[in-house]
């Protein structure tokens, strides 16, 4: 009987009859959106997929190219983010409320993303996000008792900070630029580093193009080396999502949105519209990120960039949540959910079957899928991964990638099987 109660206080994963569903539907609908902005990087070198439109495209490549810019780049990861910062919050919510120590749990569950992480950048894919998560999750811990009023003032400040240090930077450029002298030094400056980028890219290009898998790894590690330089720019934007997910979570706003109907309305009416404004202001201005360049249009293009990722993201996130209130869009979109409650797997398994396909280690059909052909192909392997996941879910509780987190997490193998979940 002792044992018994023990079991049922001690903090365990969330039961499937305990989940937020409107998460687990966000979260594969995020898993869409990630796979459309990767996609580009898995058929060629990923440093042009970091710039923008590539100028090289014509016809309907570039069209596709566009649109997934405008609509797609940036406000998945963003949205991604936002949904990592409510599992924190439901995770610590669940914690208090059985009067459970919470952050030995927590810095198990970081570690053992950490180590996925570390496995998905060096010997899958080096476009990883789960290494900068984790952390970045690492401080989330020290904001658990903050005030739920102050989450979204300290999220847009944090928001705000990469858009500073670029104003900065594109400032300091414009006064170096006032003397002949320091417009040479500045313009070399920028020279070098468009080497350094050009010199990567053939990097990528050779290794993953043309390369053996070990000639891959040597390239992965040198790409991830390259992303965590950039942390301290992505990781305020990433670290900013995280509050605005924990406040979702603490203020009811996600597991209740109907008691928030100003703010959703706002989303979708307002956030959404000035977000996609934002965007295509930034588009007309500067579509291409160049690397030798950096002045005041560059500056405003990409902050204008940046506000409309986290306005689109948070808009799509509110045009989910009213569609999951309406008969005639929930059921349809109630099939996102298992890929949803499966994203760890699913997010690695995208990267296992892109790499496997177009890496020359693999079948070899690097830069041989057109732009505009990437859109269906990502539609495919997508719907295979909803179908996947419905059938995996009927016979177990967690994905695969699901189940080792967790038990790395709790310290005890969690019970696979469904049924055996329900005794």
């Amino acid at each position: 009987m002792m044992a018994e109660t023990l079991d049922s206080t001690r903090l365990q994963p969330v039961a499937a009859r305990e989940r937020i569903e409107s998460m687990d539907v966000l979260r594969g609908f995020a898993l869409l959106g990630i796979l459309l902005m990767n996609i580009e990087a898995f058929v060629g070198p990923m440093i042009p997929a970091l710039t923008g439109l590539n100028p090289q495209l014509t016809g309907a490549d570039r069209i596709a190219d566009a649109l997934i810019y405008i609509f797609v780049q940036g406000k998945f990861y963003t949205l991604f983010s936002l949904l990592f910062g409510m599992g924190f919050a439901v995770m610590s919510q669940r914690a208090e409320a059985r009067q459970q120590p919470f952050a030995g749990i927590y810095l198990r569950r970081t570690l053992g993303l950490l180590v996925i992480g570390l496995i998905h950048t060096l010997l899958i894919w080096s476009g990883d996000i789960l290494l900068t998560y984790a952390l970045l999750a690492f401080v989330l811990l020290a904001f658990r008792g903050v005030s739920s009023k102050w989450l979204p003032w300290l999220a847009i400040g944090a928001y705000l900070l990469p858009m500073g240090f670029v104003t900065l930077f594109g400032v300091l450029g414009e006064l170096a630029s006032l003397s002949p002298q320091g417009a040479q030094e500045w313009n070399a400056q920028m020279a070098t580093m468009a080497s350094q980028m050009a010199a990567m890219e053939q990097g990528q290009r050779a290794a993953y193009g043309s390369g053996t898998y070990l000639q891959a790894v040597a390239q992965r590690a040198q790409d991830t080396g390259f992303m965590l330089s950039n942390i301290m720019m992505m990781g305020p934007l990433i670290f900013a999502m995280y509050l605005f997910g924990a406040w979702f979570v603490r203020s009811g706003a996600i597991a209740h949105p109907e008691r928030f109907p100003r703010l959703y309305a706002c989303l979708r009416w307002l956030a959404l519209p000035i977000g996609l404004a934002s965007m295509l202001a930034s588009f007309v201005i500067h579509p291409t990120m160049e690397f030798d360049r950096m002045d005041m249009g560059t500056v405003f293009a990409f902050c204008a960039s940046l506000l409309g990722s986290l306005l689109m993201a948070m808009g799509y996130l509110a045009w989910i949540v009213r569609a999951l209130q309406s008969p005639t869009w929930a059921r349809p979109l109630h099939w996102l959910a298992p890929a949803g409650r499966m994203a760890l797997t699913n997010y690695l398994l995208q990267s296992i079957v892109c790499t496997l396909i177009f890496y020359g280690y693999g079948l070899g059909y690097f830069e041989q899928l057109s732009r505009a052909w990437q859109v269906p192909f990502v539609l495919a392997v997508f719907a295979v991964q909803v179908l996947l996941s419905r059938w995996w879910l009927a016979r177990f509780r967690f994905g695969p990638a699901e189940w080792l987190w967790r038990t790395v997490t709790y310290l005890r193998p969690q019970p696979m099987r469904a049924l055996a979940a329900s005794h």
